[in-house]
């Protein structure tokens, strides 16, 4: 009787295990209904990364519009106008969408998830092909972007190879509040892509809440995507 019993334990516990990992982290942004982050360039604002989150019935989506630009002397330097959807089905990601404006020049992804092969399938402005669903959409509301070896590009659908290294546990302060971050540090797995198409980011992740409240890189000046609002239902 004691041994049934241990198994019919192990087996609850794994399938609470199972149950958790499936629907984690889906429901924990769940709770959220809006993340708003400032983009500073050189300590100067330019722009906005703004995320809503909808859910009704299993379905959860994500809308993301992301505008900011560069002016030198009163010349546009540089210049992204984005608007992108995800949706979600019981925490996978099923579907995926983005046109993109930069500098004058459209990008665009479309992605599905073939329920059929296991794998996304995508059609992108830089990228047209199959991808592994352990894939990540490379935008900065989700923390699973510090947990894969590989992420798509938002703007084009491009598949990057990414590594990503913890540097230490940090006190950090946004607008006269403390947090208690990890910072990561986010980098391309292959070191010889040209500068431009590189990876490298420096992330503050809140492991509270699980938020990402500071990025920040270098290219042509210092970039920050940092958090200015989080609005929950």
């Amino acid at each position: 009787m004691k041994i049934k019993l241990s198994y019919i334990l192990i087996g609850l516990i794994f399938l609470f295990l199972t149950i958790s990992k499936t629907y984690s982290h889906a429901d924990h942004y769940k709770k959220i209904k809006k993340i708003e982050m400032d983009i500073y360039r050189n300590g100067e604002i330019i722009g906005f990364s703004n995320y809503i989150f909808n859910v009704y019935d299993d379905i959860f989506e994500v809308i993301n519009k992301t505008e900011f630009e560069v002016k030198v002397l009163g010349v546009k330097l540089f210049s992204i106008k984005s608007l992108s959807k995800e949706k979600y089905e019981n925490d996978q990601l099923v579907e995926f969408n983005s046109e993109t404006l930069q500098n004058d020049k459209k990008k665009f992804v479309n992605l599905i998830f073939d329920k059929s092969q296991n794998i996304y399938i995508i059609v992108g402005s830089s990228y047209r092909g199959e991808a592994d669903k352990e894939n990540v959409i490379g935008n900065w509301w989700n923390h699973k972007i510090l947990n894969t070896n590989t992420q798509i590009s938002p703007l084009s659908g491009s598949i990057k190879k990414q590594e990503v290294i913890f540097i230490s546990k940090e006190n950090i302060n946004i607008d006269g509040k403390t947090f208690v971050v990890d910072h990561f540090k986010l980098k391309s797995k292959n070191k010889n892509i040209d500068d431009d198409k590189k990876l490298d980011f420096d992330i503050w992740l809140n492991t509270k809440n699980n938020i990402i409240v500071k990025v920040e890189y270098n290219r042509l000046g210092k970039w920050q995507y940092i958090l200015k609002n989080v609005e929950k239902n």
